[in-house]
C-alpha cells in the first residue's frame, strides 16, 4: 500500500490540482543490487514483464493523443521505442539476467542498458548513436515503472487526471504552451513566487509550488500529487481525506466562479462609490477577447515585444501597424496604451537589436535607452502606433524611463513622425497622449520634474521593487527580500500618487501588485484609483474593490507609512476590516 508523502514548498500560484507526476529532471533512480533469493526469482521476471508491457500500454496510449504535425514528428520515435521493447534480444536477455545472474528487476536493465552502450559505443556511425539514445530513454521508461509507489486505486484516479510537472526549473516559454498539453500544476524544486515563471502561471489560473526542494529526490514518475499553490504544499499518495479535501475546494471555486461572473459586467466601484479604473494587461488576441468579455475599461498596458521575438528579422511599420490596429479595433473605443519595445540586451540579441554583450542587461541598454540608440527602429514603432491611433484613442507608454531628458526626446521623434505621416497622406489622430513608466526609482524620486513632461504615469511596480531593494525577484535565495510591502517600496508608491494627483496626471499601476487582492485595500489607502492587470484577475479585483470602504482606507494612510515592518503594514489594514 502507497504511503502519503507531504513535501513543502512555497505558494506561487493559487488553486489546487490532482494529477500524475512528470519528472523534468527526474533524480537518479536508486537500484537496488541485492541478489534474489530462489523464491523471489519468477516473481521477479513477473514484475519485469508487467513493466514492460505497461511501458508499451504508455506509448500507444501516447500516440493515440498525437494528432497532424505533431503525431508526424513524434510518432518516428514512438514506433522506435515499441520495437526496442518487443526486441527478444533485449527481454530474453533480462529475463536471463534474473534467472540466471539473481539480478533484480532494476539492476537487470542497467546491466542490459550498459552492454548495449558498450556495444553502440564502439560503432562509428550518426544513426547507431542515435539508436544508443533510444535504448536510454526506453530502458529509463520501463525504470520508471518499476519505480512507481502506486496502488491499483490511484493508477484507476491517474487514468482521469492530467499532468502535474515537477522539475527544477520551468521557464515562462514553456509555461505558456502547457495547459494544452493536460498539466494541470507545476511544482519545482527552486524559484521565487515573483520570477516571471510564476507571474505566468498566475495569469493562466495554474496552481504553481515553488521551493520544494525534495520533489525530485522523493516523487517518481506517474505518483499521484495534490498540490496546493494557496499553502504550497504538495501531497503524493494523497488520502481519502485529502480527496475529499479537494472536492470541497472545488465545490467552493464554482460557488466562487458563479459570484464572479455578477462582476462581469457591474461598475468598478468601492462600497461607498468611489469609481476605480480597472484595465487589462494584454499581449494576445486571447488578452484583448477576455479584457473586453470581463468588462475592463481599456488596455492599461499592452505590451510590443512578441512582435520582435517570434522571429529573427524586425517586423516593419506595416506588419506592427496591423497589429496595433486590430489591437485598437478590438477594445471598441476603449483606450489603448501601447508600451513601446522593451527589451533588453538578453533577448534583443536575438532579434539583432542588441549594441553588445552586456554583463547585467538589468540594468544594461534597456527599454528607452536601446530604442532611443535605435531610431530607425524605434521610428517605424511610432509611426505605425500613430496610424493605428485613427482608429480609436492609443496612449503611447515608455519603459524605463529615468531622467526628463528621455521623454522629451522620444515626444521630438513622435512629432517627426506625425509630420512625415500627414505629408505623406496618411491618417492619425489630432492628439495622442505620452506616458512614463516608472519603474527605476531614480525617475521615482525625480517625478516631480518628470511629471511635467507627460500625460500620465505607469508604475511597474516589479521592477521598482527589485530595483529599490537591489533584490533579483527571480532569485530563490532572495524570496525574503523582495518584498511589494516593504515599507520604502510603499512610501515611494504613496509619493507617486500624491504627485500624479497634485499634477491631474492619471496614475496606473500595471505591476503584480495590481492583480493581487490581498493587496487591494492598500493601493486604495495609498490613494491610487487606476488598476491594469491580466485580464483573468479582473473580476476578483473588482470584487475586492467593491468589498472596501474607500474613506475608511484613506484615513489609513498616514498610519500605513509609518509602519517599519510589513507585519505592521499588515496590522494597520487589518483594524480597517
Amino acid at each position: 500500500m502507497s504511503s502519503r508523502i507531504v513535501i513543502g514548498g512555497t505558494a506561487a500560484a493559487r488553486g489546487m490540482a490532482l494529477g500524475r507526476a512528470r519528472l523534468v529532471q527526474p533524480s537518479q533512480i536508486r537500484i537496488d543490487e541485492r541478489p534474489l533469493a530462489e523464491n523471489e526469482i519468477e516473481p521477479e521476471v513477473e514484475r519485469l514483464r508487467a513493466a514492460l508491457q505497461h511501458a508499451r500500454d504508455d506509448l500507444n496510449v501516447l500516440r493515440e493523443k498525437l494528432h497532424g504535425a505533431l503525431a508526424r514528428e513524434v510518432g518516428e520515435f514512438i514506433d522506435a521505442h515499441s520495437l526496442i521493447l518487443d526486441d527478444p534480444e533485449l527481454t530474453e536477455g533480462l529475463y536471463a539476467l534474473i534467472r540466471k545472474g539473481r539480478y533484480r528487476a532494476g539492476a537487470a536493465l542497467k546491466m542490459q542498458r550498459d552492454r548495449l552502450a558498450a556495444a553502440f559505443d564502439a560503432i562509428d556511425d550518426p544513426y547507431f548513436r542515435s539508436r544508443r539514445e533510444d535504448i536510454d530513454h526506453v530502458i529509463g521508461r520501463v525504470q520508471a515503472v518499476l519505480n512507481r509507489d502506486t496502488t491499483p486505486a490511484e493508477r484507476q484516479i491517474a487514468a482521469r487526471v492530467g499532468t502535474i510537472l515537477v522539475g527544477d526549473t520551468i521557464a515562462p516559454a514553456e509555461v505558456a504552451h502547457l495547459t494544452e498539453h493536460g498539466v494541470l500544476g507545476l511544482v519545482t524544486t527552486g524559484g521565487s513566487a515573483l520570477s516571471h515563471s510564476a507571474i505566468l502561471a498566475r495569469s493562466l489560473r495554474l496552481p504553481m509550488v515553488v521551493g520544494a526542494r525534495e520533489a525530485l529526490e522523493r516523487l517518481t514518475d506517474d505518483d499521484l500529487l495534490l498540490i496546493d499553490g494557496g499553502s504550497g504544499e504538495i501531497v503524493a499518495h494523497p488520502t481519502a481525506q485529502d480527496l475529499a479535501h479537494y472536492r470541497q475546494f472545488q465545490r467552493e471555486q464554482a460557488r466562487s466562479q458563479d459570484l464572479l461572473a455578477r462582476f462581469t459586467h457591474a461598475p468598478s466601484l468601492t462600497g461607498d462609490g468611489i469609481h476605480i479604473h480597472l484595465y487589462a494587461n494584454a499581449e494576445m488576441p486571447a488578452d484583448l477577447a477576455q479584457a473586453h468579455a470581463c468588462g475592463a475599461e481599456g488596455v492599461g498596458l499592452y505590451r510590443t515585444e512578441f512582435l520582435f521575438l517570434q522571429r529573427r528579422e524586425l517586423p516593419d511599420e506595416d506588419e506592427q501597424f496591423n497589429a496595433y490596429r486590430d489591437v485598437v479595433m478590438a477594445m471598441a473605443g476603449a483606450p489603448v496604451t501601447i508600451r513601446t519595445l522593451d527589451l533588453g540586451a538578453d533577448k534583443a540579441d536575438a532579434t539583432g537589436l542588441a549594441l553588445a554583450a552586456e554583463p547585467n542587461p538589468a540594468l544594461g541598454v534597456r527599454g528607452v535607452r536601446l530604442t532611443l540608440r535605435r531610431p530607425a527602429v524605434f521610428a517605424a514603432q511610432l509611426r505605425a502606433i500613430l496610424r493605428a491611433g485613427a482608429f480609436g484613442p492609443v496612449r503611447v507608454l515608455v519603459p524605463m524611463v529615468t531622467i526628463a531628458e528621455e521623454i522629451r526626446a522620444v515626444r521630438a521623434l513622435i512629432e517627426d513622425c506625425a509630420r512625415e505621416l500627414r505629408s505623406s497622406g496618411h491618417e492619425i489622430a489630432d492628439h495622442y497622449e505620452l506616458g512614463a513608466m516608472i519603474e527605476v526609482p531614480a525617475a521615482a524620486i525625480a517625478l516631480p520634474t518628470l511629471i511635467r513632461h507627460v500625460d500620465f504615469v505607469a508604475i511597474g511596480t516589479n521592477d521598482l521593487t527589485q530595483y529599490l531593494l537591489a533584490a533579483d525577484r527571480n532569485n530563490d535565495a532572495l524570496g525574503e527580500l523582495y518584498d511589494p510591502l516593504h515599507p520604502a517600496v510603499l512610501k515611494l508608491l504613496a509619493q507617486i500618487i500624491a504627485i500624479g494627483a497634485r499634477a491631474q496626471k492619471p496614475v496606473t499601476l500595471c505591476g503584480e501588485m495590481a492583480a493581487d487582492t490581498r493587496c487591494t485595500p492598500l493601493l486604495l489607502a495609498l490613494g491610487l484609483t487606476g488598476f491594469s492587470m491580466h485580464p483573468s484577475s479582473l473580476l476578483e479585483v473588482r470584487q475586492a474593490v467593491a468589498s472596501c470602504d474607500h474613506a475608511r482606507l484613506r484615513k489609513l494612510a498616514s498610519r500605513l507609512l509609518r509602519a517599519q515592518t510589513r507585519a505592521g503594514i499588515e496590522r494597520v489594514l487589518a483594524s480597517a476590516v
